[in-house]
């Protein structure tokens, strides 16, 4: 039965741990805090729980004023702000790399123009755009979910209505792909977690003995469910987890 619900992801779980066989002493406020807490593990660590994305922006006098860009709270990373030149500078048609850019092409279709010269005349165009203008420096701040740009915004480099883009790494959402739910290290984490919430709850009760002679055994509960979080961890950061970035923007 294929899992594509919150709802069908707990009852998955508890019929993992016994239920309804064997009454799962855990609160259903607790419960969803623990599938909240795989699910946010997942989705900042798991290969499959977030997307390269390229997220476009209008600059605003709100964000001229503030100095900042804010950007989607599901935004994990940026990586880099692609160059940008104001309005005030000329585009399209009318800028000068434009006008080079049409030139080359109109010589590389006469006999005066060849592919190689057109390679070389690309790399020295991106050398002196480099060098004159580098690439935008910025900070991305995930707690506040803010792009600070420096330089552009208060030089006005950057103009009201200007276009900006960025490369950055969104988490998925449940609602976007369903089949997050059925992910097989998320079912067995999310029951991890519950079965530990499970042994914490009757731990204090631990050595009890109930009628008909049976002894709660809850620190054996909580230690086989640490071991199975260990485990699942260790997976995720050798199997599942994407290799650390040597530059982050």
């Amino acid at each position: 039965m294929a899992i594509d619900t919150r709802d069908k992801l707990i009852d998955y779980c508890k019929r993992r741990l016994g239920d309804p066989v064997i009454e799962i002493n855990v609160d259903e406020d607790q419960v969803e805090d623990r599938i909240d807490e795989a699910l946010q593990l997942y989705r900042e660590y798991h290969s499959d729980g977030s997307y390269r994305s390229y997220l476009k922006h209008v600059i605003t006098q709100d964000d001229l004023d503030n100095g900042y860009i804010t950007v989607s709270n599901s935004v994990l990373s940026v990586n880099r702000m692609f160059p940008v030149e104001s309005s005030s500078v000329g585009r399209g048609m009318f800028s000068v790399k434009y006008q080079m850019h049409l030139n080359d092409l109109y010589y590389l279709n006469t006999f005066m123009g060849e592919l190689a010269y057109y390679e070389q005349m690309m790399q020295y165009l991106s050398m002196l755009d480099l060098k004159l203008n580098g690439h935008p420096q910025i900070d991305f701040s995930r707690v506040q979910s803010r792009i600070y740009i420096h330089g552009d915004l208060e030089d006005g480099t950057l103009e009201v209505g200007d276009y900006i883009l960025v490369e950055a790494i969104v988490a998925i959402t449940p609602a976007q792909a369903t089949k997050i739910y059925d992910d097989r290290w998320i079912k067995e984490y999310a029951t991890a977690l519950i079965k530990l919430q499970w042994g914490q709850n009757l731990i204090k009760f631990d050595g009890v003995q109930l009628p008909g002679g049976v002894t709660i055994n809850a620190r054996q509960i909580y230690e086989d469910a640490q071991a199975d979080i260990e485990r699942l961890r260790e997976e995720l950061r050798l199997e599942h987890e994407m290799p650390v970035d040597f530059f982050v923007g």
